[in-house]
């Protein structure tokens, strides 16, 4: 069985219901008792304590009848709606409240004494009380409160007076009727604040789940419909923006296999026809020379897409691996431009430097770097007029390492700026010049500058030339 949130949540509620009416009924109630009983004990024993030292002294010291002292002990009785007893220290009852036939007259010492069989004071404890039936005395159980008559310094007897458990009771279940009444109230509170968290919590999160589950079939086009100022609506976003990132994805995925489809098919097409002609004799043994540098050109083309590929798809597994260390980037720029000098011959360029100081130590994969400049220097070899100039500049700002290179060639269109880093994105204008290219040697430098935590950016103006900046750590080295 599928026990969603808000059925714990709804169980959740009802546990908390019975335990909190299960404590109640335990410990509420007895701490209530018990504390009424002691309260209760408290006020009888002041009571008890005050005619024991005021109308039960006359008593004992003749100065007061049986008669008056009873009619005193019946109104204080009546009072506190108690039953007020005079007992000695024998246990004898020697005057009840209730009962004016009961006692004795120590003036007269004519009546026949009460004994209470077992009395012992003992048996109130420390708190001059007792809960029961006081010996056999009463039917029902009664709170009874003990006070020494004390005359000459002689305990005489003592003053008990009983009152029944049912006030006690009484009070108790009036106090737990209101613990009752309020936890009941709570209890609707809490069921309102269950049905509100359902509505702000629950239904959202329902809304994620089916939604989530439509992007697990594909379908990114769903949004969650949860608008609020919280960790729900925060995690809504948060997806709503995942699916638009993979819907983006899934486009370019598709836009990526059918651009490596189109530039595999071409070369491949072309070397088998040419291959096809040559066996068929189509083309004669004399010009097949001439067709095998073309079937050469695009096998070399093939290569290099391959080997594009491979490097782009280890940058996007787990990131680019870095070899950091401090090297020279002056040194690596005229190591690098040495390799374009036949190319540079045929167009007739020639390379400007501008290297800041003799040395220029920066922080980086020394490899990943070198393939930065190749492609960058590549590219400006392939886009830039006859006759001109390609200009490489370092210079360094704010423990930063700034390399630069500028040519005078057919630049870049304004709305192609955004799209160069694309993977095979190739500008209308670059398509004549670049035969060989596949579209991906910007989409490597971008990777690897990114994966330095660097930047780079590319200032174009259309028919007058084309500069990209990147930056690198300037190395301690150089501090």
């Amino acid at each position: 069985m599928k026990h969603t949130i808000y059925t714990k949540l709804l169980i959740s509620y009802l546990i908390y219901g019975v335990i909190a009416f299960f404590i109640i009924c335990t410990f509420t109630q007895h701490l209530t008792t018990d504390y009424i009983e002691k309260q209760e004990a408290s006020n009888l024993y002041r009571e008890a304590s005050i005619i024991a030292g005021d109308y039960a002294d006359k008593y004992f010291g003749s100065s007061m009848s049986l008669s008056d002292f009873q009619n005193h002990m019946k109104i204080v009785a009546d009072y506190m709606d108690a039953e007020v007893w005079v007992v000695s220290p024998d246990g004898e009852l020697l005057m009840d409240s209730d009962d004016p036939s009961i006692g004795i007259d120590i003036q007269n010492d004519s009546s026949k004494p009460v004994v209470i069989n077992g009395f012992d004071v003992t048996d109130f404890g420390s708190d001059n009380y007792m809960i029961g039936d006081f010996y056999g005395s009463f039917k029902h159980k009664m709170l009874s409160v003990f006070s020494p008559v004390n005359v000459s310094y002689q305990n005489i007897g003592y003053i008990v007076i009983h009152k029944t458990m049912s006030h006690i009771t009484a009070g108790v279940n009036g106090f737990m009727n209101i613990s009752f009444y309020t936890v009941a109230l709570i209890f609707a509170v809490a069921f309102i604040l269950l049905v509100m968290l359902s509505r702000s919590i629950y239904r959202p999160i329902t809304r994620i789940t089916k939604t989530a589950k439509k992007y697990a079939k594909g379908d990114f086009t769903a949004q969650i419909d949860v608008h609020s100022n919280d960790e729900i609506g925060y995690l809504a976003n948060t997806l709503n923006y995942m699916a638009t990132e993979l819907d983006m994805l899934e486009e370019d995925q598709r836009k990526f296999v059918s651009n490596v489809s189109h530039d595999f098919r071409s070369p491949l097409t072309s070397i088998k026809g040419y291959v096809e002609a040559m066996l068929d004799g189509t083309i004669p043994v004399e010009m097949q020379d001439k067709y095998l540098n073309i079937i050469l050109f695009e096998t070399e083309r093939l290569n290099k897409l391959t080997k594009s590929l491979i490097d782009l798809n280890q940058f996007g597994h787990h990131g680019i691996h870095l070899d950091i260390a401090d090297f020279d980037i002056n040194t690596m720029i005229r190591t690098t431009i040495l390799t374009f000098e036949g190319k540079c011959s045929e167009k007739g360029l020639s390379f400007d430097l501008l290297l800041t100081g003799k040395e220029l130590f920066v922080r980086g994969d020394m490899v990943k770097i070198q393939q930065i400049l190749y492609n960058l220097i590549d590219n400006a070899v392939k886009f830039s007029n006859n006759d001109s100039s390609i200009k490489i500049e370092t210079s360094i700002r704010n423990e930063k390492v700034f390399i630069s290179v500028k040519d005078h060639g057919i630049g870049i269109p304004k709305d192609s700026l955004s799209k160069i880093w694309e993977r095979f994105y190739k500008s209308d204008l670059s398509r004549g010049k670049d035969k060989r290219g596949t579209g991906l040697g910007l989409s490597i430098v971008k990777e690897i500058v990114q994966a330095h935590g660097e930047n780079i950016n590319v200032i174009s103006t259309e028919g007058v030339g084309t500069e990209f900046i990147f930056t690198l750590p300037l190395s301690k080295k150089e501090g």
